[in-house]
């Protein structure tokens, strides 16, 4: 009995021991992720070149002979030299160069047609948003391709990261490289996907070459942004158009009378509030309301043919969704490629980085994330299993 009760005692040291070591480390951490929160996140860059490459080598190592293996590498390191000289070689004859290349700079900036002339002669001619792009690096120089992927919800969620990534790039992008942007988006609140749009139109804006990526779907506020793109790619099967404007909302005053229940709206302004879920909508109040819409798909129409001119907007803009081929027939998109097969054939001849923002998360958002992706993966096997059971029903 003395046993266990000294036992006892000295489990309760331990547990008071942990328990307070627990504490220090908890507030060390809280502490911690304040100091974190200060800072929002932080951009990284990932190249894509060297993740093609190591693909490459993994499957290279599976299906070729050792001797094989050790000649090429053996090969390649001897290129990878031969190419590493020729760019010393090259970097010091421009050094030299460079003072008669900044007269010569000077002299030809006195001669060339200033950038606002330009614009206007542009807008003379119908495209208020075309401009001299730049596509290709002086010889000798690998074009820079930066890749941005946008997964877009009905909030445009993404637009905080996008934001940042862009204004990341264009710090660094130079006329000849390009911003590819893998977008995928149903369209949402038209609030959010104008700014997103917008934030697209920066690149544009400053001379950069932008083209947009489509595997799945580009619709509505989707393809306001993509509208935005010197080129738009698109899988065969990708979803795109719906240059529409759509509202619903329930309307509850039936059942809200039905229970002797009142509801009372208090306006200033004739149109504050032209329909509302719990109150009466009057014939004057649902007109309105639709004329905003109206309002907001005219607006949409010409956002779109500001961009792309070459489109029959009247037949494009009623709504309807198109899959690849068809869109490209009707000029929504201008080539049929996923943006697989375009990143790895730019790899041959560009530089690819991946920039990509993230933001800092506390341990309450870390956890909350979890969950809400362990309950939505719980949801999707729970949906495909009754679909599996439906399906064997029938």
């Amino acid at each position: 009995m003395e046993f266990l009760m000294e036992y006892g005692l000295f489990l309760a040291k331990v547990i008071t021991a942990v328990v307070a070591l627990l504490v220090v480390v908890a507030f060390i951490v809280a502490n911690r992720e304040q100091l974190k929160e200060r800072v929002h996140g932080h951009i990284v860059v990932t190249s894509l070149n060297d993740r093609y490459e190591q693909m490459k080598e993994v499957l290279l190592e599976a299906v070729m002979e050792k001797h094989e293996l050790a000649h090429r590498r053996k090969q390649m390191a001897k290129e990878k030299k031969a190419k590493d000289k020729a760019l010393q070689k090259k970097h010091k004859a421009e050094q030299k160069q460079k003072p008669a290349e900044k007269v010569q700079h000077d002299n030809l900036e006195s001669t060339e047609t200033p950038l606002p002339e330009q614009a206007e002669a542009d807008a003379e001619a119908g495209d208020p948003h075309s401009r001299a792009l730049v596509t290709e690096k002086p010889d000798g120089e690998r074009a820079r391709v930066f890749v941005v992927n946008f997964d877009g919800d009905i909030k445009a969620s993404a637009l905080a990261q996008l934001r940042e990534e862009v204004t990341a790039i264009l710090q660094v992008a130079e006329p000849g490289d390009e911003v590819v942007v893998c977008l995928e988006s149903p369209g949402g609140m038209v609030a959010n996907y104008g700014l997103a749009a917008s934030q697209l139109a920066r690149v544009r804006s400053a001379g950069i070459q932008l083209t947009i990526a489509v595997d799945k779907v580009a619709a509505s506020g989707g393809y306001m942004m993509a509208c935005v793109a010197d080129r738009i790619l698109a899988a065969p099967f990708a979803m795109m158009g719906s240059i529409g404007v759509l509202a619903q909302l329930p309307n509850f005053n039936r059942l809200l009378k039905r229970h002797d229940v009142d509801f009372e709206l208090f306006t200033a302004g004739e149109y504050k509030r032209t329909v509302t879920m719990f109150g009466h909508n009057t014939e004057e109040g649902k007109e309105k309301f639709q004329s905003d819409l109206e309002e907001i798909h005219a607006l949409f129409q010409h956002f779109v043919a500001e961009y792309r001119p070459q489109l029959d907007i009247a037949r494009v803009s009623t709504g309807e969704v198109w899959f690849g081929q068809r869109a490209l027939q009707l000029g929504l998109v201008d080539e049929l490629k996923t943006s697989d097969e375009y990143l790895t054939s730019r790899a041959n001849d560009a530089d690819l980085y991946q920039v990509e923002y993230k933001e800092r998360q506390n341990i309450a958002r870390k956890i909350g994330l979890a969950a809400q992706s362990g309950a939505e993966s719980v949801l999707m096997r729970l949906f495909s299993r009754l679909e599996a059971w439906r399906h064997q029903a029938q």
